[in-house]
């Protein structure tokens, strides 16, 4: 009868045992999964903090607070210990809420904010030695946790186009507290204390992708932080550069020619030409080719108002660089020329000039005649402002001198669009620029001049007999048509509308 009590009570012995050891396996396993080492800070963390511990506790789980007390000073810790509070602190703020609802869990976000806040401030303030690895990965995990997600199909939309230019954009409900990790992670990366090659262990191209993902964000204040810090990436981590514009190629190929839909192209491409300016000369096969395959297409998209300022500026700085590309930009311009919007139209002239500001003499003899084609269609449109931006080129004198050198070229192809526009344009204004273009070329060649004034008659005369002869020939089908008796399927002639060829 002993020996069957003492076997029970050695049974409930081991239980006992056998959970403490459980529950202790598990709280040291949740101080490994924060990566955050129990570390003991003198007098300054003693048992009268106890109730302090049991407050934040209750709003966090013990396995995010789990170390030095994550609620401290950074004022209150010896310089030896102020790393191991900001991994603390950094683990703290990994918990999310949902700020749809602002009256949900107040007081765990107010806690959360000012503990972003004292992360700002201790970054900005210069650390009192390197960030070691702990404390970066701590950084990027936050980060990750906090920005990193995936938009809603509803969130997305088309960049522009004619029918979203005036729609008010989309403010993140979360930005203020966005706002503050965004701030934290730029004075992170800026911070001297945070060395390149440590930190690209975790700032890698994972991280960059997912950061990129983040400009389709519909916030403007959110790619305009996410602009900054990509900025400062590319320039600290040069390792990561040919990745980076690897990547952001991808986004412009897939906007291009896939969806057509994407909110960050603009401030990609700021960026982008802060980088164009930095690159040696001469310029390498790779840049050349992004240009070529990334840059040049994006005059298709519909949406190109939306960004057309900064691809201008890229274009002009590749331009600026190697002035042998431009002949290469002009021949892709007119490639991708909207015929049917004048408002891109314009656009496309006003980029124009400002690449033929930058060309050298044979690269404009090279793409002249196919050019000033395109450019007589646009002195004949009927969209004055297309016809009145065609003619503002004659008023740049570095162009003026390139067509004053090859006007025995150039004027015979413009010739007939400025007699046409003088004959009766309906715009007053376009008229008198055609005038203008018309003395200028008088003044530079007179022979030249009357010469092609002679071929424009001609060419006139003849077309008026051609269309006559025409026009007879289809009275007379007509006449021997109607004697025919009409019966079954027989054929009836519709004469066509006199109408010209559209450029």
């Amino acid at each position: 009868m002993l020996k069957r009590i003492l076997s029970k009570l050695a049974r409930k012995s081991f239980k006992a045992d056998s959970t403490d050891t459980v529950l202790s396996s598990n709280s040291s396993s949740n101080r490994c999964n924060n990566d955050t080492p129990h570390v003991h800070s003198g007098g300054l963390v003693s048992d009268k903090s106890n109730a302090v511990k049991r407050t934040s506790s209750a709003v966090f789980p013990t396995s995010v607070v789990s170390g030095i007390e994550p609620l401290l000073a950074f004022k209150d810790v010896p310089n030896s210990e102020k790393m191991t509070l900001f991994v603390s602190k950094l683990n703290l703020c990994c918990m999310l809420f949902d700020f749809r609802e602002p009256s949900k869990n107040t007081s765990e976000k107010d806690v959360k904010r000012r503990t972003l806040i004292e992360l700002v401030d201790f970054v900005a303030s210069g650390p009192p030695m390197k960030f070691p690895e702990p404390a970066i990965f701590a950084m990027c995990r936050m980060c990750s946790i906090n920005l990193f997600r995936a938009f809603p199909p509803n969130y997305r939309s088309s960049v522009g186009g004619d029918e979203n230019e005036d729609e008010e954009p989309v403010f993140d409900p979360a930005w203020s507290h966005l706002q503050v990790v965004y701030d934290l992670l730029l004075k992170f990366i800026i911070s001297p204390s945070l060395e390149a090659k440590v930190a690209k262990k975790y700032i890698d191209h994972s991280f960059i992708l997912k950061l990129l993902d983040l400009f389709d964000s519909e916030d403007p204040r959110e790619r305009d932080c996410l602009k900054t810090i990509l900025h400062r990436i590319y320039g600290k981590f040069m390792v990561h550069r040919p990745f980076i514009r690897k990547a952001m190629s991808n986004i412009f190929y897939q906007f291009v020619f896939e969806t057509e839909r994407h909110n960050g192209i603009a401030e990609l491409l700021e960026i982008l030409g802060s980088v164009v300016s930095g690159f040696a000369l001469p310029l390498k096969e790779e840049h050349k080719i992004f240009m070529s395959r990334a840059l040049i297409p994006l005059h298709k998209p519909k949406s190109l108002g939306v960004y057309f300022q900064q691809l201008t500026y890229c274009v002009t700085q590749f331009i600026e660089k190697e002035p042998k590309l431009s002949s290469m930009v002009i021949r892709g311009l007119l490639k991708y020329w909207p015929i049917k919007n004048s408002q891109k139209e314009v656009m496309f002239l006003g980029e124009l000039e400002e690449i033929l500001e930058a060309t050298d003499m044979f690269e404009f003899q090279m793409v002249m005649v196919p050019l000033f084609w395109r450019i007589g269609c646009c002195i004949n449109s009927y969209h004055f402002q297309v016809a009145e931006r065609a003619l503002f080129l004659w008023n740049n004198d570095q162009i003026l001198n390139l067509i004053g050198h090859n006007r025995r070229v150039i004027l015979p192809i413009v010739f007939p669009a400025l007699e046409r526009n003088a004959k009766g344009h309906w715009n007053q204004s376009v008229l008198n620029l055609t005038l203008n273009v018309e003395k200028m070329f008088h003044e530079m060649d007179d022979a030249l001049f009357q010469a092609c004034q002679t071929q424009f008659r001609e060419d006139q005369a003849r077309l008026s007999s051609v269309t006559e002869q025409r026009k007879l020939t289809w009275e007379r089908l007509e006449n021997a048509a109607s004697r025919q008796p009409m019966s079954g399927n027989t054929a009836v002639l519709v004469t066509p509308r006199a109408t010209p060829m559209p450029c």
